[in-house]
């Protein structure tokens, strides 16, 4: 296996899979997919249950652990840990009868990475 086949994607430096907003103009494709990802965030019990699990010591965190913190029926916030999941945010793992999540950092770490001013832009923009 080459060194190449282990970059990170959107870490290498290159303008390669996902160059930042204020880079250069972002395709359908791209913005299809990410569109995906901030859908599923753009609901506040989305966004707190994905800062519980990405907080939680351990790295991951059980469906009965987050329940308690909601004024939410357990099938809601299972549907809101489903659309999280299907946006490639977070994994799920059945141990028993308790699903366990956690954090899938490539993709929180492709969104800063689209967010992200390059490097060379504040030069630029002072030039």
């Amino acid at each position: 296996m080459s060194k190449q086949e282990l970059v990170v994607l959107g870490q290498d430096g290159a303008d390669g899979c996902c160059p930042t907003l204020l880079a250069a103009p972002m395709d359908e494709d791209q913005a299809v997919e990410l569109a995906k990802v901030f859908k599923a965030l753009g609901d506040p019990v989305r966004l707190r249950l994905l800062s519980m699990i990405a907080s939680r010591a351990g790295g991951e965190v059980c469906v009965c652990d987050l329940t308690p913190s909601f004024d939410l029926s357990q099938p809601t916030i299972s549907h809101h840990l489903k659309l999280l999941k299907q946006a490639g945010l977070i994994a799920s793992e059945r141990r028993g009868t308790w699903v366990y999540y956690r954090l899938l950092p490539e993709t929180t770490d492709k969104l800063a990475t689209v967010l992200t001013r390059p490097s060379a832009a504040p030069a630029e923009a002072t030039a």
